[in-house]
């Protein structure tokens, strides 16, 4: 058995006007839930006023979205500037969801979910998760969104 892999974050609700919320949001990575299966990240909004409080990304689909843009199903994640990543969700009878984070919060995440990942799970080269000139780790905590592309 793997241990669950958790970690607190606060992430910026991406509305049409200027004013984005800022909301606390649990990241979760359980392999063992999955049973066999390509295991998703699961983002908890606590109290949000959503018809579900929990939204599935595919962990590759967020490592690779803190690079480029990348789409899978309902789901896209892309990068947004130099620190920050949106990730936007599209369920049926409900208004997309599109929240952004800092992306250094979501490297660490996402590190953390391969050193605690099952025995024999392929390891990740770790430069795949190192920020590079898109995304700097320093000064990011607090910092106030820019938007989402268009």
């Amino acid at each position: 058995m793997t241990a669950a892999v958790e970690q607190r974050a606060r992430g910026y609700i991406v509305t049409d006007g200027d004013d984005h919320l800022a909301v606390p949001v649990l990241l979760r990575y359980d392999p063992d839930a999955a049973a066999g299966a390509e295991c998703p990240v699961v983002l908890h909004f606590p109290g949000g006023g959503y018809a579900s409080p929990d939204r599935r990304v595919p962990r590759a689909l967020l490592e690779a979205g803190l690079r480029t843009k990348r789409t899978e199903g309902a789901v896209r994640v892309w990068p947004c500037g130099r620190v920050q990543t949106v990730v936007e969700f599209h369920a049926p009878g409900e208004e997309p969801l599109v929240i952004q984070f800092d992306s250094v919060v979501l490297i660490r995440f996402l590190r953390r979910t391969h050193a605690e990942g099952p025995a024999g799970e392929p390891a990740v080269a770790a430069a795949a998760h190192r920020p590079g000139p898109a995304a700097a780790t320093t000064g990011t905590t607090g910092t106030t969104p820019t938007g989402a592309p268009g």
